[in-house]
């Protein structure tokens, strides 16, 4: 087991820290064998954008290497570079929309752009026409979700321009659902329709299609018919399904979980309010617990009142309002010491608080849970 935020990698005995983030790192392989022996043949471009959903870009990313993915998705270049500092050398999309200057590093890291304009698509291959270098891009359809890429309706001027370009492969093309979470699929159906619509452009000029991808977590568990060429699966990588309302026909488990120590024991007298605002009291004594997490942490403040942790396997609530840095806890009658371990999400014995609770707690959504977790808690991996 060992520690990483990223960069250095230090043993568990190093951590001073008792706030910690634990991966193991078999579940998160296993997760990946799943989600593959699901869609079959489909390629499989695992997401990692946003520090590998708070499981560490880089390990994350060395470990889906290892298991042969075929690309893998980040959102923006200087997680792509980062990626290819640390040797990870499988083709790598960024997803997310780029500025002209941009374009020469992404050639000199040999990453793949995403092009979602004519515009975008004539500065990249100019640029790397200029560099004596074969661009990779793959090109972006909106199919409904209205935020980068051209529309579907607006899409074969795109496609005609890439016929003029010498500097550059066309290696895929992509669209993203914007509702395919959801049990009512209609608009995910439409979505789909749209971007197989734009697809006859090459069946028309018999063309090669390039890669096809526009699946995700959600359309992965319940759309096989949109697996096309490869899948995106980003939340359901980690274990943490994207809805609990759709089948959960790939089985995951959470690759997590979020720990911490008791580092104070004290009895709060009756009246004695708790915490920022004085929002909490109790009209009888009671025992409690302080544990070093806040929403510095991630831990959202907007769980204050709702939210609870496991001490010794058995749920307690956390008391008064959440702090930068600190919880506390009510144990009422029960006994802690110092150094005892608490779990913010994850199980122990078999009692279970889920990151689902937390987004419910918290009034958001599991991928903000995950994402938000902040680097100055020590990522500790288990192999």
């Amino acid at each position: 087991m060992n520690s990483s935020i990223n960069h250095p990698t230090i043993s568990t005995e190093e951590i001073i820290r008792p706030t910690r983030l634990e991966i193991d790192l078999n579940i998160l392989a296993e997760n990946y064998r799943q989600i593959k022996k699901h869609v079959a043949n489909t390629k499989m471009m695992p997401i990692l954008k946003a520090n590998g959903y708070g499981h560490g870009l880089v390990r994350v990313a060395q470990l889906m290497q290892k298991l042969g993915a075929d690309y893998i998705g980040v959102a923006v270049l200087e997680e792509g570079i980062l990626l290819r500092e640390q040797g990870v050398n499988i083709p790598i999309l960024v997803l997310g929309g780029i500025w002209g200057n941009q374009i020469p590093h992404f050639l000199k890291h040999d990453l793949t752009i995403t092009a979602s304009s004519i515009e975008k698509l004539n500065q990249i291959d100019e640029l790397a026409g200029q560099m004596k270098l074969k661009a990779k891009v793959h090109l972006k359809i909106d199919t409904g979700l209205e935020r980068i890429g051209v529309h579907y309706y607006s899409a074969e001027k795109l496609l005609e321009a890439t016929l003029k370009c010498r500097n550059l492969e066309v290696e895929g093309i992509f669209s993203h659902f914007a509702n395919s979470d959801n049990l009512e699929l209609n608009f995910t159906r439409l979505q789909l329709e749209r971007f197989m619509e734009v697809l006859q452009f090459y069946e028309k000029h018999s063309l090669q299609f390039p890669i096809r991808h526009i699946s995700k977590s959600g359309s992965i568990l319940q759309m096989p018919e949109a697996n096309l060429d490869m899948v995106r699966p980003g939340l359901l990588l980690y274990g943490v399904y994207p809805s609990q309302e759709i089948p959960h026909t790939v089985k995951v488990k959470p690759a997590s979980t979020w720990k911490s120590l008791v580092v104070y024991f004290k009895v709060i007298k009756a009246n004695h309010p708790v915490g920022y605002g004085l929002t909490w009291q109790s009209d009888h004594d009671v025992r409690s617990i302080t544990v070093p997490v806040g929403y510095g942490d991630g831990y959202f403040r907007s769980m204050s009142h709702k939210a609870e942790v496991l001490l010794n396997g058995k749920r307690y609530p956390v008391i008064g309002r959440i702090s930068m840095d600190q919880i506390v806890v009510n144990i009422e009658k029960d006994s802690a010491y110092n150094g005892d371990e608490v779990i913010l999400f994850g199980s122990d014995g078999e009692n279970i608080i889920t990151v689902e609770e937390l987004a419910d707690w918290a009034g958001t959504i599991p991928y903000e849970i995950l994402t938000n977790i902040n680097t100055r808690v020590p990522r500790v991996y288990i192999e």
